[in-house]
């Protein structure tokens, strides 16, 4: 198991400054930061960090742009790789010629690094977009094997249902060959199933679940995996799993940087947008059942360190975050995305906890025999 960083660039409220300085300087700060952060996990071997693209995120997700991102981290790292985590594919979003121009083009700066994510988004991002939501798995699908066409052949035209697409020398053509490794964002058993069948790797963005589910969702993944019908010259059979993950000398020291006020925050917007945007026709009783923790705790009923507890989350000290990852490893999770920069915690303990990874959780899963560290690339 590897272990990679995932960020959605939080900028939670209240911010210091009444509108817009206060959202401005919040979100060059988190910017910032982010940046500080990963060229240190790429100088202590993690694996991929992972960059999504979200719209209208208040709070939670400021990333719009992840090609913007990773070009800049390109150039100031050196063997991490690059995660689209995702490219939102429905044709609205944008065109699959854009998406092959961008994606290619991160590719050749940062030396074949490049890991192609995709996905569909949600209803909320979908309607402002004018994204047809029951054509958008359709589209999805067309839209990986247009792009892959394109990157593929000098000359390339493609006259499908959504894409009607003359015959165009698309530019440029990515460094890996035959183009960059696949993968699919899945939230559910379903669309896990669907990623194994068609040959690409499972981003599993299912989150403060029993850990028992995820294993489900990765025994269904492999077993749709096993036979394959690729939609892609790559087949990607890997999965990645994302949770919060905070590490420091101890627990009092996550403690004192707010480590369960970030937690509730994750979950309560999460839960809340969820409910908003995608539940809208359930019942507040079928809400509840849905996300039950957020009715225990207005009821006084719910402390956030049972997500600790459950193994929903990776806190602690090096000792702790290393006896909870190796669960993952025995799931079969091949990378384990560590998300770290989340709710208020100070940008300090956010180096503290890649840097304890990266020096003593690292090390240990290695003599472990789970191979958790990257190797440099080859000289050319």
């Amino acid at each position: 198991m590897k272990l990679d960083l995932l960020y959605e660039i939080d900028v939670p409220k209240p911010w210091a400054k009444p509108h817009p300085y206060g959202q401005r300087e919040a979100e060059q700060r988190a910017y910032r930061e982010a940046l500080e952060q990963i060229k240190l996990g790429d100088k202590l071997g993690f694996s991929t960090t992972w960059h999504v693209e979200h719209h209208f995120r208040e709070g939670r997700s400021h990333s719009p742009a992840p090609e913007v991102i990773i070009g800049a981290l390109s150039q100031c790292t050196e063997q991490i790789r690059l995660g689209f985590g995702v490219t939102l594919m429905p044709h609205a979003f944008t065109p699959p010629m854009r998406v092959a121009e961008k994606v290619a083009t991160a590719d050749i700066l940062s030396g074949g690094r490049v890991e192609w994510g995709t996905g569909r988004s949600t209803p909320m991002e979908q309607t402002a977009f004018g994204v047809d939501r029951e054509a958008s798995r359709a589209q999805w699908e067309e839209a990986i094997q247009a792009v892959v066409g394109m990157w593929e052949e000098e000359y390339f035209e493609f006259h499908g249902k959504y894409l009607d697409f003359p015959r165009r020398m698309v530019t440029p053509k990515p460094v890996q060959d035959p183009h960059p490794p696949c993968w699919m964002a899945a939230t559910s058993e379903g669309s896990s199933a669907v990623a194994g069948e068609k040959g690409l790797g499972l981003l599993s963005f299912s989150i403060l679940q029993p850990i028992h589910k995820m294993a489900e969702h990765i025994r269904l993944y492999r077993a749709a995996a096993a036979a394959p019908k690729p939609i892609t010259r790559v087949t990607t059979n890997r999965v990645a799993a994302y949770t919060l993950v905070h590490c420091e000398e101890s627990m009092a020291k996550c403690e004192e940087s707010g480590i369960w006020d970030s937690v509730w925050w994750w979950y309560k917007n999460i839960a809340e947008f969820t409910a908003e945007w995608e539940l809208p026709h359930l019942s507040q009783q079928e809400r509840d059942k849905v996300f039950p923790y957020l009715m225990q705790q207005a009821d006084g009923n719910f402390d956030p360190k049972s997500f600790s507890d459950h193994d929903m989350i990776v806190v602690g000290d090096p000792e702790q975050c290393y006896a909870k990852m190796l669960k993952y490893a025995e799931l079969g999770v091949d990378q384990l995305i560590c998300y770290v920069q989340f709710g208020y915690l100070p940008h300090e303990s956010v180096m503290k906890t890649i840097e304890l990874l990266g020096k003593e959780v690292l090390p240990a899963l290695a003599k472990e025999g789970v191979d958790a560290t990257i190797k440099p690339a080859p000289a050319s």
